[in-house]
């Protein structure tokens, strides 16, 4: 791993990248750090936003059937494209991804370069280019029957998901992918981060100790 004063002294942004399986609190996570830093001082790259456009061509049942995890389902290439525009000071443009609700417009997203690149997902660190490019590996896990839960509340009320759908994809699709595609990735990381509570405080003190550091040998 860069030391943070190497990458100040280039010149170019620090790039984080954080990984973990769905329900571990990723997005909490980010909501937290994201606090510590204006919005000239960092910027965030979802590979969310990179599916590839498949669902609205699906019936409920094909999408229901459709593996979403599966780094295929990722145009990884464009992801990479774009941070490496970041990284060169370029801001980009990309449409925001939706979950699949037909009901919701999706917004174009302007995302501006910035000291400190947060890239996050699921993929980032199976993308070999893009995980050789991380400055700083977070990965953030929680056990199974907790990142269930978390899975079942957002998406039966924030997406809309029956809870057959929800069970049905937790079993074949989202296990099977973490195991494969995430899981073998966690001891390389610089930072693995436990989060089984509910207590908002735990999460606020490992962000602020990240970004207190940051601010001290990036924002410089």
């Amino acid at each position: 791993m860069w030391t943070l004063a190497t990458v100040a002294r280039m010149n170019k942004p620090f790039i984080i990248g954080i990984a973990g399986g769905t329900g571990s609190g990723k997005t909490f996570f980010l909501k937290c750090f994201l606090e510590h830093f204006s919005e000239d001082e960092v910027c965030l790259v979802s590979q969310d936003d990179y599916y590839f456009p498949v669902a609205h061509n699906m019936t409920k049942e094909e999408n229901m059937l459709y593996n979403f995890d599966l780094p295929s389902t990722i145009d990884h290439e464009h992801l990479e494209a774009d941070i490496e525009s970041l990284v060169n000071g370029q801001t980009i443009q990309k449409k925001e991804y939706t979950f699949n609700n037909q009901d919701i417009v999706p917004k174009m997203l302007e995302i501006k370069p910035a000291p400190i690149l947060i890239v996050e997902g699921l993929f980032i660190l199976h993308f070999k280019k893009i995980a050789s490019s991380l400055n700083l590996k977070i990965f953030i896990e929680a056990d199974n029957d907790i990142a269930l839960g978390r899975r079942l509340k957002r998406d039966l009320v924030e997406r809309g998901y029956s809870h057959e759908d929800v069970m049905y994809r937790w079993t074949n699709h989202v296990i099977p992918g973490y195991n494969e595609y995430l899981l073998p990735y966690r001891d390389e990381c610089d930072q693995v981060i436990t989060n089984n509570t509910n207590e908002a405080q735990d999460i606020i003190c490992v962000t602020a100790a990240i970004s207190k550091e940051l601010r001290e040998k990036v924002l410089i």
